[in-house]
């Protein structure tokens, strides 16, 4: 745990560097990171290079907000997949407009990088959730459909579907605590 620790503050203060405009602190904040965040835009776009564009969104984001993360409130690879999952989905609306692709929902998404051990802990503790917990989280967060989306598609109330979300999110930390 003192390695994540430490890494987490090495990478809040490379942030708040680049927050000051440090273009070094830059490089290495898209070093540690473009792998993991490409492989999000990856996932959401099911495109190599819509993701490619995507992650460029995603740097300038980084680059002109930086000075706004607070590492209070959430980690800095936590704040940088949010700001590179929402690029994506505003990526995909943008090439979309309106029209969902039952094909996008597959499980057959391609991994970029192979399989870690955390990739293998994470498919297993998703695989205990009950179906639709699974697939809300895996269409939510894989594969980009925001929350109203959705529930939209299980014709079931918004905050239904947040409460679905959150309790599988609460027994998906769990396993991967105790993994």
């Amino acid at each position: 745990m003192q390695h994540a620790d430490a890494a987490r503050h090495e990478l809040s203060d490379e942030l708040a560097r680049v927050g000051a405009g440090d273009c070094a602190a830059m490089k290495r904040v898209y070093d540690r990171t473009s792998g993991k965040l490409f492989g999000i835009c990856l996932r959401v776009l099911h495109d190599r290079e819509a993701a490619e564009d995507a992650l460029q969104e995603v740097y300038l984001k980084v680059w002109h907000h930086a000075r706004a993360f607070d590492r209070e409130r959430a980690s800095p690879i936590t704040w940088m997949c949010a700001v590179a999952r929402n690029t994506a989905i505003d990526w995909r609306r943008g090439s979309e407009r309106g029209a969902v692709h039952a094909a996008a929902l597959h499980d057959g998404t391609p991994q970029v990088g192979g399989d870690t051990d955390a990739d293998i802990l994470l498919r297993q503790c998703m695989d205990q959730l009950d179906e639709r917990q699974h697939a809300s989280i895996r269409s939510a967060f894989f594969d980009g459909y925001t929350y109203a989306e959705l529930a939209d598609r299980a014709a079931v109330p918004l905050a239904t579907m947040k409460s679905w979300i959150r309790r599988g999110l609460e027994r998906l930390r769990k396993c991967l605590d105790h993994g």
